[in-house]
């Protein structure tokens, strides 16, 4: 791939040889950004924002065991987790998120999960 950081050991003799040589450097410069073109076009899709938020769901019972986590994309979409613990079990919830939106009621713990997500990457 980068072809052109290897050293030959012929030198170039008139500028006609530096004129090909830098011909060679030219093609693998498009290469390498098209390539990084492409790196970039993918990496959309990858997550990349975050928001995190423990807290208690039932005051007075408990402690902040209780979370909404989301992971998002650079268009804002992905997913949102919350799991909600008490004393009788866990209860563990899963919502689409689909350009910063959800078509499911979101309670305020994951609105703020939620923007933390969206807000903390910016």
């Amino acid at each position: 791939m980068f072809e052109f950081l290897k050293r030959t050991k012929k030198e170039p003799e008139n500028v006609s040889e530096v004129l090909k040589e830098l011909k060679v450097l030219e093609k693998s410069l498009s290469d390498v950004s098209s390539e990084l073109e492409g790196l970039k076009k993918e990496s959309r899709r990858h997550l990349k924002k975050i928001g995190f938020l423990r807290y208690n769901p039932f005051p007075g019972v408990g402690s902040d065991q209780s979370f909404s986590l989301t992971l998002l994309d650079e268009n804002d979409d992905g997913i949102l987790i919350s799991s909600l613990f008490s004393r009788e079990g866990n209860r563990v919830y899963a919502k689409t998120i689909e350009k910063g939106g959800s078509s499911h009621p979101l309670s305020e713990e994951e609105k703020e999960s939620l923007k933390k997500a969206i807000e903390n990457h910016a």
